[in-house]
């Protein structure tokens, strides 16, 4: 059987392309080695569970290992202690190899939920004698661990978990558990009781911290792709197309395998393989990957929607270059980081990744009360114009978008240029290269005063600056700056877009040479 790529649930390197992961399972079996309990967070299809499931395998040489998924336990088994005692002793009896005659029987027993006495004290009297009398030291893995995270008796089975633990020198109790989700459940807090919400302790204050990297680098798809290029023989650029790869995704797991996912089986449709693993491959992949409908992106516009205060911030990110220092203890970043949506780069908050931050514009510039201004219409009903045998006009497009934005908004003031400006010309562009191109703001140069746009159309890139007009000084400065940056992207034109609220200002086209790079700018 063919192998494929794989972005449902576990892969298994039996059957799907995968990165070689035996680097991140030894540092993590180091860490079991030592004892330590502690928890692996990261957003959804972020390859928790695979990893997981290589963690057991090579355990499993020298520990016994208990791998439980919390989404086999049903939510009302988590109500009442002897419920849940219940569904965890069944699940112990599925998985656990290594069980005297005794413990299974009293594990059976408390399974059939009819056992009033079966609390959470009792049962850990069970795993305690499981550990006992285990000839291998016993791992503990839960997955899907945040199921229950909002639950009183979760709370209080890591508050056993914990108090052994802190015994473990005079009870043999597991060697290490392991939990795994989105939340971080270090940051779950007990309440003394019920109803004093404001006298808490923290019952996961033993976990280590996790700081293995999960992602993947461009060496690592370097190495999936010479698995696939083996049975392929595409004659692809294997550093080129993982460096693209990478670029795209930050090595974000799905991300990653989705993009090759398309370009093996949607696009082989189109093309023969020698003309999909390209440059261009990879340019149809992300916009095929852009406008499909994915558990992964549901789930984060989900959370901006249930999250007003995410969505600030995103847009905040997106439109207007605020550079926000990353604070720990701001809880609105640390939701951001947890879900995928962000980095930490130079302790300043970024977009996860070039895909990300494309599918967000896209949802903020496809809001019906966006898609109701004049701008967006215009572009809309004009956008032939700016396509001429297959390339984009740019100059073309500055020259409109100057003229349309001069009557609509030419009187607005300093304040709306500064947060709006640009947020109004993506909104412009985005319906003449729909469906055809992409569009992404390089993250090294977006701040308050300028924003690079990087745009990708039919195989060909246009660079596009986006500042605030600060007088002549600057921007003879930003204008060496983009000459530099022309030269990264092996451009010889460039473009430069300023918004200028200074009442004086000549607005319209122009044309500048700056040593070997032609410069159009456009200002407004």
């Amino acid at each position: 059987m063919a192998k494929i790529f794989n972005t449902n649930g576990c892969c298994d390197p039996e059957l799907n392309y995968m990165v070689d992961l035996s680097s991140r399972i030894k540092a993590i079996k180091k860490m079991v080695d030592e004892e330590k309990y502690f928890s692996i967070n990261r957003a959804r299809q972020y390859g928790k569970t695979t990893v997981l499931a290589a963690l057991a395998d090579y355990l499993k040489q020298e520990y016994q290992v208990i791998s439980l998924d919390f989404q086999t336990i049903s939510y009302a088994d988590f109500e009442c202690e002897q419920r849940f005692v219940a569904a965890f002793s069944r699940e112990i009896l599925d998985c656990a190899e290594d069980i005297s005659y005794e413990v299974e029987k009293e594990l059976k027993w408390y399974a059939t939920g009819n056992v009033p006495q079966a609390t959470l004290s009792v049962l850990f009297k069970a795993l305690l004698k499981l550990c006992e009398e285990s000839e291998k030291k016993v791992v503990l893995i839960i997955d899907e661990v945040d199921t229950a995270s909002n639950n009183q008796v979760f709370i209080d089975f890591l508050a056993q978990i914990r108090a052994y633990y802190l015994k473990r020198r005079k009870v043999r109790t597991f060697q290490s558990v392991i939990l795994a989700g989105v939340y971080d459940v270090r940051n779950i807090r007990r309440r003394i009781r019920p109803e004093e919400e404001h006298k808490q302790n923290n019952p996961w204050n033993i976990a280590a911290d996790f700081d293995i990297h999960m992602g993947f680098t461009a060496e690592d798809i370097s190495g999936m792709l010479i698995q696939f290029e083996n049975d392929h023989s595409t004659g692809m650029d294997i550093n080129e197309i993982a460096g693209l790869l990478y670029e795209y995704t930050s090595g974000y797991p799905f991300l990653v395998s989705r993009l090759c996912k398309i370009m093996d089986e949607k696009l082989s449709d189109k093309k023969e393989i020698k003309e999909i693993w390209t440059r261009q491959g990879v340019m149809e992949a992300v916009k095929w990957l852009l406008a499909e409908k994915n558990t992964l992106f549901e789930s984060l516009i989900g959370k901006l929607n249930d999250y007003p205060e995410l969505k600030k911030m995103i847009y905040l990110l997106l439109f207007q270059g605020r550079a926000i220092t990353y604070n720990a203890d701001d809880p609105s970043t640390d939701m951001l980081l947890m879900f995928g949506f962000i980095k930490i780069e130079n302790a300043t908050v970024q977009i996860a990744n070039r895909i990300f931050e494309t599918r967000l514009y896209n949802y903020f510039l496809t809001l019906p009360e966006v898609q109701n201004g004049e701008m967006y219409k215009f572009a809309l009903g004009n956008k032939n114009q700016f396509i001429q045998k297959g390339r984009l006009d740019m100059k073309l497009l500055l020259e409109k978008f100057v003229k349309h934005f001069d009557d609509i908004y030419g009187d607005r003031d300093m304040k709306f240029v500064e947060e709006d400006g640009r947020r109004y010309f993506m909104l412009y562009l985005k319906p003449i290269i729909n469906g055809t191109g992409n569009y992404y703001a390089e993250a090294r140069t977006r701040n308050q005063e300028r924003t690079d746009l990087i745009i990708d159309y039919l195989g060909e890139q246009y660079v596009i600056e986006m500042k605030v007009w600060h007088g002549n000084a600057y921007n003879e400065r930003d204008e060496n700056q983009l000459k530099g940056y022309l030269d990264y992207y092996h451009l010889n034109v460039g473009y430069m877009l300023s918004f200028n609220f200074n009442k004086k200002k000549e607005i319209g086209v122009k044309e500048i040479q700056v040593g070997d790079k032609l410069l159009i700018e456009a200002v407004v």
